[in-house]
């Protein structure tokens, strides 16, 4: 799957991509990097986060319903919203 011009797929390295609003929905980012990421209101229901580096991602307002964040690496991350 491809938004804004990224891949989106287990392992991807998104550090600084702009995903803000974007439909993530059951999403597989497993392992991906994510930190500094822009994800402002990103729908990311169901989505895969499991072992994934979220740090100083902004995920304010994001749709975390039922997401998987186990082992997940969050620190930093704005989650004002979520």
């Amino acid at each position: 799957m491809i938004i804004n011009g990224y891949e989106i797929k287990p392992m991807a390295d998104l550090r600084y991509a702009d995903l803000g609003n974007a439909n993530l929905q059951s999403a597989n980012l497993q392992g991906a990097k994510l930190s500094n990421a822009n994800l402002w209101r990103a729908y990311l229901k169901e989505a895969n986060l499991s072992n994934a580096n979220l740090w100083d991602a902004y995920l304010r307002e994001a749709n975390l319903q039922d997401a998987t964040l186990e082992e997940a690496d969050l620190r930093g991350a704005n989650l004002w919203g979520a």
